[in-house]
């Protein structure tokens, strides 16, 4: 339990230095729920019983800025045009709350959104079947307004191997590394959650500027192949990128992992996906609750996180990105939007500086973004959008 005397100091400092967070899945639970009728979901109210999300949570929880995923379900058959439609619900929830977000682009962008007291509202593509093998297709997403992408999701891309598929290309292939030089290029961050470890180390190799994980955790702390080896956290510090650190229970906590097991396995007998939302989905996930007790990940659980990957990976190279609205269940303490300031009264608690803390919860993410632009424009300058094609590299 922090003490009130933290938590009152955590606020004061998130006033200053916002949390920047990774990951948001609001898009597609607004797809999943009201096929994006924006008035049915309307934000600026409480929508505590159906998101983790909304306007005064996030003004409660210090949250300054923030990556709203704009993901896919990687079996769709139409995976662009799904992207387009997340894309579209993003610049029309900017669009409807100017007063409260404001749409971010650059750095620059997200440190006027915090001076002009707005939420910065950037964009990130989660896995590479969103481009379709289409370096064409990659690069419209960027000028729509995407900064990163994660190079897969829970399957494998053709290009790419998945931490949660069956390895196939060993990492990345020839297209693969075109796909990272041309983000490299268009100032685009690459996001390695959801990649299997070699894919992790194919990409630090291909990048020349920093990486993110815009969701992920440590897997010395819990065993999770969504997690990041040891040895990757150590090359942060030389690639300049960030590990954004996840509050999914079954990423940071040992027993949730196998709970969860067992849990997807229900969800699939009941012929649903494993990551089904839908008020239909929770129905039966509290049902199987009911029978098995889930284990409970805390606030302290994911600093325990946060201490391994500052010890390993250094202050400079840490982020968060909570996943909400994505996940079935978070911590207890995290259970929404609101709850980044008891994760910042646990740190403080636990001996973190208010500058270190400044650097996890804003400085670093504006940074590393800044860091890529400004390779872009070198890369820019000196080399045309490349013309590849999967079956010219790979075929």
């Amino acid at each position: 339990m922090t003490s009130p005397d933290s938590l009152d100091q955590a606020r004061a400092l998130l006033q200053e230095f916002p949390v920047v967070d990774g990951h948001n899945d609001l898009p597609w639970a607004l797809r999943e729920q009201v096929a994006y009728d924006l008035a049915a979901r309307d934000i600026a109210g409480d929508q505590g019983t159906h998101l983790h999300t909304d306007l005064p949570r996030l003004r409660e929880g210090g949250v300054g800025a923030q990556y709203w995923s704009v993901y896919v379900r990687s079996d769709l058959p139409d995976a662009v045009p799904a992207t387009l439609e997340q894309i579209d619900c993003v610049t029309r929830l900017i669009e409807r709350y100017p007063a409260e977000l404001a749409p971010a682009l650059t750095a620059a962008d997200m440190e006027a959104a915090r001076a002009s007291g707005r939420i910065a509202s950037l964009m990130g593509a989660e896995g590479g079947h969103s481009i379709a093998n289409s370096l064409g297709t990659l690069r419209g997403l960027y000028a729509l307004g995407v900064r990163y992408m994660t190079l897969t999701h829970n399957d494998n891309v053709d290009w790419a191997d998945s931490a949660t598929d069956e390895p196939k290309a060993g990492g990345l292939t020839a297209f693969g590394r075109e796909v990272v030089h041309e983000m490299n290029r268009l100032g685009m961050l690459v996001d390695l959650s959801h990649v299997a470890a070699t894919t992790m180390r194919d990409a630090l190799d291909a990048t020349s500027a920093p990486v993110i994980f815009s969701h992920s955790s440590a897997r010395a702390v819990c065993d999770h192949p969504r997690n990041i080896p040891d040895d990757v956290l150590e090359r942060l510090s030389g690639n300049g990128g960030m590990a954004m650190v996840t509050f999914v229970p079954k990423f940071v906590l040992q027993a949730a992992v196998d709970w969860t097991s067992a849990a997807d396995d229900n969800m699939r007998a009941h012929g649903l996906h494993h990551l089904d939302t839908s008020e239909a989905g929770m129905k039966v996930h509290r049902e199987f609750e009911e029978r098995h007790p889930r284990p409970i990940a805390t606030v302290s659980t994911v600093a325990d996180h946060l201490d391994h990957m500052r010890e390993v990976a250094g202050i400079d190279h840490l982020g968060i990105g909570g996943d909400y609205d994505g996940t079935a269940f978070t911590p207890d303490g995290l259970n929404d939007v609101s709850g980044y300031p008891n994760l910042i009264a646990e740190l403080l608690d636990r001996g973190w500086s208010k500058p270190d803390l400044a650097k996890l919860t804003w400085q670093n993410a504006v940074r590393v973004l800044g860091a890529a632009e400004d390779v872009a424009r070198e890369q820019r300058a000196a080399r045309p959008a490349s013309t590849a094609t999967i079956d010219s590299l790979d075929g």
